[in-house]
Protein backbone atom coordinates (compact mmCIF):
# COMPACT_ATOMS: atom_id res chain seq x y z
CA UNK A 1 0.00 0.00 0.00
CA UNK A 2 1.06 3.64 -0.86
CA UNK A 3 0.72 5.92 1.78
CA UNK A 4 0.45 9.98 1.85
CA UNK A 5 3.92 10.63 3.14
CA UNK A 6 5.57 11.78 -0.28
CA UNK A 7 9.58 11.00 -1.13
CA UNK A 8 11.72 13.25 -2.85
CA UNK A 9 10.81 13.43 -6.41
CA UNK A 10 7.12 11.99 -5.93
CA UNK A 11 4.16 13.57 -7.55
CA UNK A 12 1.45 15.12 -5.56
CA UNK A 13 -2.00 14.76 -6.07
CA UNK A 14 -3.49 17.51 -8.57
CA UNK A 15 -3.81 20.84 -6.96
CA UNK A 16 -7.46 21.68 -5.31
CA UNK A 17 -7.81 25.36 -6.95
CA UNK A 18 -5.71 25.68 -10.30
CA UNK A 19 -5.35 28.58 -12.93
CA UNK A 20 -8.14 28.62 -15.30
CA UNK A 21 -7.78 27.21 -18.60
CA UNK A 22 -9.51 28.77 -21.77
CA UNK A 23 -10.59 25.39 -22.73
CA UNK A 24 -12.31 25.38 -19.69
CA UNK A 25 -14.55 28.33 -20.04
CA UNK A 26 -17.73 26.51 -21.19
CA UNK A 27 -17.37 23.71 -18.90
CA UNK A 28 -19.87 20.54 -19.45
CA UNK A 29 -23.05 21.06 -16.77
CA UNK A 30 -23.55 17.10 -17.44
CA UNK A 31 -20.13 16.85 -15.92
CA UNK A 32 -19.40 19.62 -13.47
CA UNK A 33 -19.85 17.95 -9.86
CA UNK A 34 -21.02 14.94 -11.24
CA UNK A 35 -21.30 12.16 -9.11
CA UNK A 36 -23.48 9.07 -10.75
CA UNK A 37 -24.09 7.83 -7.32
CA UNK A 38 -24.29 9.59 -4.06
CA UNK A 39 -22.19 7.20 -2.27
CA UNK A 40 -19.22 5.46 -3.68
CA UNK A 41 -19.72 1.66 -4.98
CA UNK A 42 -17.97 -0.78 -3.04
CA UNK A 43 -16.58 -2.48 -5.94
CA UNK A 44 -16.15 -2.85 -9.97
CA UNK A 45 -15.43 -4.53 -12.97
CA UNK A 46 -12.81 -1.46 -13.63
CA UNK A 47 -11.49 1.00 -11.46
CA UNK A 48 -10.13 4.01 -14.30
CA UNK A 49 -7.77 6.43 -12.07
CA UNK A 50 -8.43 9.52 -14.12
CA UNK A 51 -10.51 11.52 -16.44
CA UNK A 52 -8.22 13.20 -19.47
CA UNK A 53 -8.37 11.79 -23.04
CA UNK A 54 -6.61 8.60 -21.31
CA UNK A 55 -9.20 7.78 -18.77
CA UNK A 56 -12.15 8.26 -21.26
CA UNK A 57 -11.17 6.20 -24.31
CA UNK A 58 -9.91 3.51 -21.80
CA UNK A 59 -13.19 3.97 -20.05
CA UNK A 60 -15.18 3.90 -23.42
CA UNK A 61 -13.59 0.42 -24.67
CA UNK A 62 -14.04 -1.02 -21.26
CA UNK A 63 -17.79 -0.27 -21.04
CA UNK A 64 -18.42 -1.06 -25.19
CA UNK A 65 -16.90 -4.56 -23.79
CA UNK A 66 -19.12 -5.20 -20.98
CA UNK A 67 -17.47 -4.35 -17.77
CA UNK A 68 -18.44 -2.19 -14.88
CA UNK A 69 -16.24 0.99 -14.78
CA UNK A 70 -16.08 2.90 -11.78
CA UNK A 71 -14.17 6.74 -12.60
CA UNK A 72 -12.31 8.80 -10.10
CA UNK A 73 -11.51 11.83 -10.79
CA UNK A 74 -9.65 13.89 -8.32
CA UNK A 75 -10.92 16.89 -8.94
CA UNK A 76 -13.92 18.55 -12.05
CA UNK A 77 -13.64 15.89 -15.17
CA UNK A 78 -10.96 16.61 -17.83
CA UNK A 79 -9.20 19.06 -15.49
CA UNK A 80 -5.61 18.33 -16.44
CA UNK A 81 -3.55 18.11 -18.96
CA UNK A 82 -5.77 17.89 -21.36
CA UNK A 83 -8.37 20.33 -20.50
CA UNK A 84 -4.71 22.68 -20.40
CA UNK A 85 -2.93 21.77 -23.82
CA UNK A 86 -2.54 23.53 -26.57
CA UNK A 87 -5.60 22.75 -28.82
CA UNK A 88 -4.10 21.03 -31.43
CA UNK A 89 -3.19 17.06 -32.98
CA UNK A 90 -0.47 16.82 -35.39
CA UNK A 91 1.38 13.70 -35.47
CA UNK A 92 4.95 13.69 -35.90
CA UNK A 93 5.87 12.59 -39.22
CA UNK A 94 9.53 14.79 -40.54
CA UNK A 95 10.67 13.99 -36.80
CA UNK A 96 9.91 10.42 -36.18
CA UNK A 97 10.87 7.29 -36.87
CA UNK A 98 8.65 5.51 -39.23
CA UNK A 99 6.80 3.59 -37.19
CA UNK A 100 6.51 5.46 -34.63
CA UNK A 101 5.00 8.18 -37.17
CA UNK A 102 2.51 5.45 -38.61
CA UNK A 103 0.94 5.01 -34.97
CA UNK A 104 0.49 8.90 -34.02
CA UNK A 105 -0.68 9.28 -37.93
CA UNK A 106 -3.11 6.59 -37.34
CA UNK A 107 -4.02 8.00 -34.09
CA UNK A 108 -5.02 11.14 -35.69
CA UNK A 109 -7.27 9.40 -38.51
CA UNK A 110 -8.90 7.68 -35.61
CA UNK A 111 -9.52 10.76 -33.66
CA UNK A 112 -10.92 12.68 -37.03
CA UNK A 113 -13.35 10.04 -38.02
CA UNK A 114 -14.75 9.75 -34.91
CA UNK A 115 -15.40 13.09 -34.46
CA UNK A 116 -16.53 13.30 -38.26
CA UNK A 117 -19.15 10.57 -37.42
CA UNK A 118 -20.80 11.79 -34.37
CA UNK A 119 -20.44 14.93 -35.15
CA UNK A 120 -18.90 16.10 -32.34
CA UNK A 121 -18.77 19.68 -31.53
CA UNK A 122 -15.24 19.92 -29.91
CA UNK A 123 -13.96 22.35 -32.91
CA UNK A 124 -11.84 19.93 -35.07
CA UNK A 125 -10.52 21.64 -38.41
CA UNK A 126 -7.93 20.19 -40.54
CA UNK A 127 -5.55 23.25 -41.23
CA UNK A 128 -2.01 21.73 -41.34
CA UNK A 129 1.01 22.69 -39.50
CA UNK A 130 4.17 25.00 -40.23
CA UNK A 131 6.73 24.02 -38.33
CA UNK A 132 9.57 26.82 -38.67
CA UNK A 133 13.42 25.92 -38.64
CA UNK A 134 16.13 27.85 -36.82
CA UNK A 135 19.19 26.89 -38.89
CA UNK A 136 20.17 25.60 -42.00
CA UNK A 137 21.58 22.17 -40.10
CA UNK A 138 18.07 21.26 -39.14
CA UNK A 139 16.65 22.21 -42.71
CA UNK A 140 19.22 19.74 -43.96
CA UNK A 141 18.47 17.42 -41.52
CA UNK A 142 14.92 17.12 -42.40
CA UNK A 143 15.23 16.91 -46.03
CA UNK A 144 17.47 14.40 -45.34
CA UNK A 145 14.45 12.52 -43.69
CA UNK A 146 12.13 13.59 -46.38
CA UNK A 147 14.14 11.72 -48.74
CA UNK A 148 14.42 8.64 -46.96
CA UNK A 149 10.32 8.63 -46.91
CA UNK A 150 10.18 9.10 -50.77
CA UNK A 151 12.65 6.17 -51.11
CA UNK A 152 11.32 3.73 -48.14
CA UNK A 153 8.33 4.89 -46.83
CA UNK A 154 5.72 6.67 -49.48
CA UNK A 155 2.86 6.15 -47.42
CA UNK A 156 4.57 8.93 -45.54
CA UNK A 157 6.42 10.98 -47.92
CA UNK A 158 3.67 13.23 -49.18
CA UNK A 159 2.62 14.20 -45.40
CA UNK A 160 4.73 16.71 -45.33
CA UNK A 161 7.21 19.11 -47.27
CA UNK A 162 9.71 21.29 -46.63
CA UNK A 163 9.72 25.00 -47.38
CA UNK A 164 13.44 26.57 -48.36
CA UNK A 165 12.17 29.47 -50.84
CA UNK A 166 11.87 32.96 -49.29
CA UNK A 167 8.64 34.09 -50.70
CA UNK A 168 6.84 31.05 -49.93
CA UNK A 169 8.49 31.34 -46.25
CA UNK A 170 6.80 35.01 -46.43
CA UNK A 171 3.16 33.80 -47.48
CA UNK A 172 3.44 30.96 -44.43
CA UNK A 173 4.05 34.34 -42.22
CA UNK A 174 7.93 32.61 -40.73
CA UNK A 175 9.98 35.15 -42.40
CA UNK A 176 12.76 34.95 -40.03
CA UNK A 177 12.97 31.44 -40.69
CA UNK A 178 15.58 29.55 -42.44
CA UNK A 179 12.82 27.00 -43.74
CA UNK A 180 9.99 25.49 -42.94
CA UNK A 181 8.21 22.07 -42.80
CA UNK A 182 4.79 21.74 -43.33
CA UNK A 183 2.97 18.73 -42.51
CA UNK A 184 -0.64 18.35 -43.75
CA UNK A 185 -1.95 16.34 -40.70
CA UNK A 186 -2.54 18.80 -38.33
CA UNK A 187 -5.76 20.02 -36.93
CA UNK A 188 -6.74 22.26 -34.24
CA UNK A 189 -9.53 21.15 -31.70
CA UNK A 190 -10.86 21.78 -28.08
CA UNK A 191 -9.56 19.11 -26.39
CA UNK A 192 -12.00 19.44 -23.50
CA UNK A 193 -15.20 19.05 -25.49
CA UNK A 194 -13.42 15.90 -27.23
CA UNK A 195 -13.37 14.14 -23.50
CA UNK A 196 -16.74 15.48 -22.05
CA UNK A 197 -18.52 14.43 -25.38
CA UNK A 198 -16.83 11.21 -24.34
CA UNK A 199 -18.13 11.06 -20.95
CA UNK A 200 -21.34 12.39 -21.47
CA UNK A 201 -22.04 9.38 -24.00
CA UNK A 202 -20.81 6.67 -21.34
CA UNK A 203 -23.27 8.32 -18.36
CA UNK A 204 -26.15 8.74 -20.86
CA UNK A 205 -26.49 6.05 -23.39
CA UNK A 206 -29.01 3.18 -22.80
CA UNK A 207 -27.42 0.24 -24.07
CA UNK A 208 -24.52 0.60 -21.60
CA UNK A 209 -27.05 -0.41 -18.83
CA UNK A 210 -25.45 1.98 -16.42
CA UNK A 211 -22.43 0.31 -16.23
CA UNK A 212 -20.21 4.14 -16.23
CA UNK A 213 -19.96 5.41 -12.47
CA UNK A 214 -18.37 8.95 -12.78
CA UNK A 215 -16.72 10.52 -9.14
CA UNK A 216 -15.50 13.81 -9.70
CA UNK A 217 -13.44 15.39 -6.53
CA UNK A 218 -12.26 12.03 -5.00
CA UNK A 219 -8.86 12.02 -5.42
CA UNK A 220 -7.71 8.05 -5.42
CA UNK A 221 -4.77 8.36 -2.33
CA UNK A 222 -3.33 5.20 -1.81
CA UNK A 223 -3.48 1.31 -4.02
CA UNK A 224 -3.64 -1.94 -2.26
CA UNK A 225 -3.51 -5.19 -2.97
CA UNK A 226 -5.55 -7.32 -1.22
CA UNK A 227 -5.57 -11.44 -2.84
CA UNK A 228 -6.90 -11.49 -6.34
CA UNK A 229 -8.16 -7.29 -6.16
CA UNK A 230 -7.05 -3.94 -6.16
CA UNK A 231 -8.67 -2.18 -3.25
CA UNK A 232 -8.29 2.28 -4.15
CA UNK A 233 -8.44 4.02 -1.52
CA UNK A 234 -9.75 7.88 -1.44
CA UNK A 235 -11.24 10.21 1.40
CA UNK A 236 -14.66 9.48 0.48
CA UNK A 237 -14.19 5.40 1.14
CA UNK A 238 -12.90 2.47 -0.74
CA UNK A 239 -14.04 0.94 -4.27
CA UNK A 240 -12.19 -2.89 -5.04
CA UNK A 241 -11.47 -4.19 -8.44
CA UNK A 242 -9.93 -6.53 -10.44
CA UNK A 243 -8.69 -4.19 -12.55
CA UNK A 244 -7.11 -0.86 -11.95
CA UNK A 245 -6.32 1.57 -14.98
CA UNK A 246 -3.78 4.44 -13.99
CA UNK A 247 -4.88 7.27 -16.38
CA UNK A 248 -3.17 9.69 -13.73
CA UNK A 249 0.02 10.60 -16.47
CA UNK A 250 2.06 13.60 -14.65
CA UNK A 251 0.75 12.00 -10.95
CA UNK A 252 1.32 8.76 -11.32
CA UNK A 253 3.85 8.16 -8.86
CA UNK A 254 1.53 9.10 -6.25
CA UNK A 255 0.44 6.02 -6.16
CA UNK A 256 3.20 4.33 -7.42
CA UNK A 257 6.40 5.64 -5.89
CA UNK A 258 8.65 2.91 -7.59
CA UNK A 259 7.50 4.89 -11.32
CA UNK A 260 8.76 8.53 -9.95
CA UNK A 261 12.00 8.95 -12.01
CA UNK A 262 10.75 7.22 -14.84
CA UNK A 263 7.56 9.76 -15.46
CA UNK A 264 8.28 12.95 -14.37
CA UNK A 265 5.88 16.16 -13.67
CA UNK A 266 6.74 19.35 -15.61
CA UNK A 267 4.33 22.10 -15.67
CA UNK A 268 4.06 23.65 -18.73
CA UNK A 269 2.22 27.37 -19.31
CA UNK A 270 0.14 28.41 -21.77
CA UNK A 271 -2.00 31.63 -22.92
CA UNK A 272 -4.33 33.21 -24.83
CA UNK A 273 -3.02 36.19 -26.23
CA UNK A 274 -5.50 39.21 -27.78
CA UNK A 275 -4.30 39.46 -31.67
CA UNK A 276 -2.96 42.59 -32.83
CA UNK A 277 -5.21 45.32 -34.74
CA UNK A 278 -5.56 44.27 -38.45
CA UNK A 279 -4.19 40.98 -37.95
CA UNK A 280 -5.42 38.08 -40.35
CA UNK A 281 -6.61 35.08 -39.31
CA UNK A 282 -3.73 32.62 -39.43
CA UNK A 283 -4.28 29.61 -41.90
CA UNK A 284 -2.07 27.03 -39.98
CA UNK A 285 -1.28 26.10 -36.57
CA UNK A 286 2.81 26.90 -36.06
CA UNK A 287 5.50 25.34 -34.04
CA UNK A 288 9.22 26.98 -33.58
CA UNK A 289 11.83 24.56 -33.69
CA UNK A 290 14.89 26.75 -32.01
CA UNK A 291 18.15 24.42 -32.25
CA UNK A 292 18.26 23.18 -28.28
CA UNK A 293 15.74 25.96 -26.64
CA UNK A 294 12.32 25.46 -25.96
CA UNK A 295 9.25 24.21 -28.96
CA UNK A 296 6.92 26.90 -29.10
CA UNK A 297 3.59 26.35 -30.71
CA UNK A 298 0.72 28.18 -31.57
CA UNK A 299 -3.26 27.19 -32.55
CA UNK A 300 -5.14 30.55 -33.82
CA UNK A 301 -9.11 30.44 -32.91
CA UNK A 302 -11.82 32.71 -34.83
CA UNK A 303 -12.91 35.41 -33.08
CA UNK A 304 -16.24 34.40 -31.22
CA UNK A 305 -19.09 35.13 -33.37
CA UNK A 306 -16.68 35.88 -36.22
CA UNK A 307 -15.60 32.89 -38.19
CA UNK A 308 -12.77 33.72 -40.42
CA UNK A 309 -11.74 36.26 -38.32
CA UNK A 310 -9.01 36.65 -36.31
CA UNK A 311 -9.27 35.52 -32.28
CA UNK A 312 -7.52 34.10 -29.62
CA UNK A 313 -4.03 33.03 -30.19
CA UNK A 314 -3.26 29.95 -27.88
CA UNK A 315 0.60 29.89 -27.45
CA UNK A 316 2.49 27.69 -25.32
CA UNK A 317 6.43 26.84 -24.98
CA UNK A 318 9.22 29.02 -22.81
CA UNK A 319 9.39 26.63 -20.20
CA UNK A 320 13.02 26.67 -19.91
CA UNK A 321 12.99 30.42 -19.45
CA UNK A 322 11.47 29.90 -15.84
CA UNK A 323 12.83 28.02 -13.25
CA UNK A 324 13.92 24.65 -12.75
CA UNK A 325 12.16 24.39 -16.19
CA UNK A 326 8.89 23.82 -14.23
CA UNK A 327 10.68 20.23 -13.63
CA UNK A 328 9.10 18.36 -10.76
CA UNK A 329 6.37 20.75 -10.30
CA UNK A 330 2.68 18.90 -9.73
CA UNK A 331 0.94 21.90 -9.25
CA UNK A 332 -0.79 23.83 -11.81
CA UNK A 333 -2.70 26.16 -9.17
CA UNK A 334 0.37 29.21 -10.03
CA UNK A 335 2.09 31.32 -12.88
CA UNK A 336 5.56 31.66 -13.40
CA UNK A 337 5.79 35.47 -14.09
CA UNK A 338 8.99 34.49 -16.25
CA UNK A 339 7.82 32.33 -18.54
CA UNK A 340 4.82 34.90 -18.92
CA UNK A 341 6.55 37.32 -19.91
CA UNK A 342 8.48 35.13 -22.61
CA UNK A 343 5.09 34.40 -24.03
CA UNK A 344 3.55 37.85 -23.84
CA UNK A 345 6.98 38.89 -26.31
CA UNK A 346 7.52 35.56 -28.18
CA UNK A 347 6.02 36.27 -31.52
CA UNK A 348 6.59 39.50 -32.62
CA UNK A 349 10.26 38.19 -33.53
CA UNK A 350 8.89 34.81 -35.61
CA UNK A 351 5.80 35.54 -36.91
CA UNK A 352 3.93 38.35 -38.87
CA UNK A 353 0.38 38.63 -37.84
CA UNK A 354 -0.16 42.30 -38.98
CA UNK A 355 -0.24 43.18 -42.62
CA UNK A 356 2.90 43.56 -44.76
CA UNK A 357 4.68 46.30 -43.82
CA UNK A 358 3.21 47.03 -40.56
CA UNK A 359 5.19 46.79 -37.59
CA UNK A 360 4.52 43.86 -35.30
CA UNK A 361 3.48 44.40 -31.87
CA UNK A 362 6.21 44.06 -29.09
CA UNK A 363 3.96 42.71 -26.16
CA UNK A 364 0.82 41.49 -26.66
CA UNK A 365 -2.40 40.92 -23.83
CA UNK A 366 -3.54 37.20 -22.65
CA UNK A 367 -7.08 37.03 -21.70
CA UNK A 368 -6.85 33.64 -20.19
CA UNK A 369 -3.36 32.39 -18.71
CA UNK A 370 -2.70 28.68 -17.06
CA UNK A 371 -0.13 26.17 -16.29
CA UNK A 372 -0.74 22.62 -16.50
CA UNK A 373 1.03 19.44 -15.48
CA UNK A 374 3.07 17.18 -18.56
CA UNK A 375 4.43 13.73 -17.48
CA UNK A 376 7.59 13.29 -18.66
CA UNK A 377 8.86 10.57 -19.69
CA UNK A 378 12.83 9.89 -18.88
CA UNK A 379 13.05 7.80 -21.94
CA UNK A 380 11.06 10.19 -23.76
CA UNK A 381 8.56 7.34 -24.63
CA UNK A 382 4.89 6.63 -23.18
CA UNK A 383 4.75 3.92 -21.00
CA UNK A 384 1.95 1.67 -21.78
CA UNK A 385 0.74 -2.07 -20.59
CA UNK A 386 0.42 -4.13 -17.43
CA UNK A 387 2.66 -2.49 -14.32
CA UNK A 388 5.12 -5.20 -13.28
CA UNK A 389 6.12 -6.09 -9.58
CA UNK A 390 8.97 -3.60 -9.47
CA UNK A 391 7.09 -0.78 -10.24
CA UNK A 392 4.62 -2.04 -7.32
CA UNK A 393 1.87 -3.67 -9.80
CA UNK A 394 1.91 -7.01 -8.29
CA UNK A 395 2.04 -8.70 -12.20
CA UNK A 396 -1.47 -8.55 -11.93
CA UNK A 397 -4.70 -6.49 -12.48
CA UNK A 398 -2.67 -2.63 -12.59
CA UNK A 399 -2.49 -1.10 -15.94
CA UNK A 400 -0.83 2.19 -17.02
CA UNK A 401 -0.74 4.62 -20.25
CA UNK A 402 0.90 7.82 -19.43
CA UNK A 403 4.06 9.52 -19.58
CA UNK A 404 3.77 11.39 -23.09
CA UNK A 405 6.45 14.10 -22.91
CA UNK A 406 3.62 16.51 -23.95
CA UNK A 407 2.65 15.14 -27.13
CA UNK A 408 -0.21 13.02 -26.28
CA UNK A 409 -2.98 14.34 -28.25
CA UNK A 410 -1.77 11.96 -31.25
CA UNK A 411 -0.78 8.98 -29.13
CA UNK A 412 -3.12 9.26 -25.72
CA UNK A 413 -6.62 7.90 -27.27
CA UNK A 414 -5.15 4.46 -29.05
CA UNK A 415 -2.82 3.54 -26.41
CA UNK A 416 -5.74 4.09 -23.63
CA UNK A 417 -7.92 2.08 -25.95
CA UNK A 418 -4.69 -0.49 -26.56
CA UNK A 419 -4.67 -0.89 -22.73
CA UNK A 420 -8.13 -1.47 -22.17
CA UNK A 421 -8.01 -4.09 -24.67
CA UNK A 422 -5.54 -5.88 -23.20
CA UNK A 423 -7.71 -5.93 -19.95
CA UNK A 424 -10.64 -7.28 -22.52
CA UNK A 425 -7.88 -10.31 -23.24
CA UNK A 426 -8.60 -8.45 -26.81
CA UNK A 427 -5.09 -7.25 -27.50
CA UNK A 428 -1.54 -7.97 -26.61
CA UNK A 429 0.69 -5.68 -25.73
CA UNK A 430 2.21 -5.74 -29.23
CA UNK A 431 -0.27 -3.65 -30.37
CA UNK A 432 1.75 -0.52 -29.35
CA UNK A 433 5.10 0.39 -30.34
CA UNK A 434 7.84 -1.84 -28.84
CA UNK A 435 9.52 1.60 -27.40
CA UNK A 436 5.67 2.13 -25.42
CA UNK A 437 5.95 -1.31 -23.86
CA UNK A 438 6.33 -1.57 -20.45
CA UNK A 439 8.65 -4.08 -19.65
CA UNK A 440 11.51 -5.06 -16.70
CA UNK A 441 14.15 -5.08 -19.53
CA UNK A 442 13.10 -1.15 -20.27
CA UNK A 443 11.82 -0.26 -16.71
CA UNK A 444 15.47 -1.84 -15.89
CA UNK A 445 17.65 0.18 -18.73
CA UNK A 446 15.98 3.72 -17.54
CA UNK A 447 16.41 3.59 -14.09
CA UNK A 448 20.38 2.43 -14.95
CA UNK A 449 20.07 5.72 -17.44
CA UNK A 450 18.50 8.05 -14.48
CA UNK A 451 21.11 6.57 -12.28
CA UNK A 452 24.59 7.50 -14.18
CA UNK A 453 22.86 10.86 -14.29
CA UNK A 454 22.25 10.63 -18.77
CA UNK A 455 18.69 12.20 -18.04
CA UNK A 456 18.53 15.98 -18.73
CA UNK A 457 17.99 17.52 -15.22
CA UNK A 458 15.46 19.73 -17.25
CA UNK A 459 13.58 16.51 -19.10
CA UNK A 460 14.04 17.93 -22.16
CA UNK A 461 14.10 16.84 -25.35
CA UNK A 462 13.54 19.18 -28.01
CA UNK A 463 12.01 19.07 -31.44
CA UNK A 464 15.69 19.60 -32.53
CA UNK A 465 17.17 16.94 -30.60
CA UNK A 466 14.80 14.39 -32.60
CA UNK A 467 15.48 15.31 -35.86
CA UNK A 468 18.97 15.25 -35.20
CA UNK A 469 18.15 11.32 -33.50
CA UNK A 470 16.11 10.16 -36.24
CA UNK A 471 18.73 11.28 -38.98
CA UNK A 472 21.06 9.20 -37.04
CA UNK A 473 18.96 5.84 -37.19
CA UNK A 474 18.60 6.93 -41.16
CA UNK A 475 22.57 6.65 -41.35
CA UNK A 476 23.00 4.05 -39.38
CA UNK A 477 20.50 1.94 -41.45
Amino acid sequence: MTHSHLQQGQAELPSASSTKSYWHRQPSPTLTGHRTTEHLPSSADVVVIGSGITGAFAARELVSGGQQVVMLEAREACWGATGRNGGHCQPAIYSNKPHLARFELATYLFLQDLIATHAIPCDWRVVGGVHALASDELAVLVERHLAHLRREHPDLADKARLVTDVVELSRLRVTNARAAVVQSHAARCWPYKLVAWVLEQLLGDASYEGRFNLQTTTPATALQRFGSMWIVHTPRGQVAAAHVVLATNAHTSHLLPALKDLVVPVRGQVCALTPPRDAALLEHTHVWVAGDDSDDYLVERDADGHAGAAGPLIFGGERLGGAGGGVGISRDDELDPDVSRRLHRGLHAVLKLRPLGEPEEPELAAAYEWTGIMGYSADHYPWVGRVPASLGGADAGLWLSGGYTGHGMPVAARCAAAVAGMVLGRQTVDDVPAEFRITEERVAEVKDRVRRGMVPDNMHESLADQIRATAATIGAS
